[in-house]
């Protein structure tokens, strides 16, 4: 397993934009797919966008598709969730997670291992 810290949360207006972070320990943080969840109170932690370990493989969910980008920096061992066009739906925790390798569906919240603690991000109407 891998530590993660995420970063970057914070309050803001509809249509503005927020940067998310995610460092990761270890060695290894290139031989890991790496993805972005949120939680909204009340509702199930759903997948929110998803990076294989070789960067070659990208998904993201129906509502945040054109507005944010998933990527990785594999030198400072850290993963980013750009959000632009932020709506008041998007408000949640947001949560880094991890699993070792690629073998399996990056949309499946069961193949990873490995979470970081959360950052709030608030969008006001």
């Amino acid at each position: 397993q891998v530590q993660l810290v995420e970063s970057g949360g914070g309050l803001v207006q509809a249509g503005g934009s927020l940067r998310l972070s995610c460092a990761a320990s270890g060695r290894t943080f290139s031989s890991y797919s790496m993805a972005w969840f949120r939680q909204a109170p009340g509702k199930e932690r759903e997948l929110v966008a998803a990076i294989s370990w070789s960067g070659g493989r990208i998904e993201y969910e129906d509502s945040v598709k054109g507005r944010f980008i998933i990527s990785r920096d594999n030198a400072k061992n850290t993963v980013y969730l750009h959000m632009n066009s932020l709506k008041p739906e998007d408000t949640a925790v947001y949560y880094c997670a991890a699993f070792y390798g690629g073998g399996q569906n990056l949309a499946n919240i069961r193949a990873y291992d490995s979470w970081g603690q959360g950052t709030q991000v608030t969008v006001s109407s």
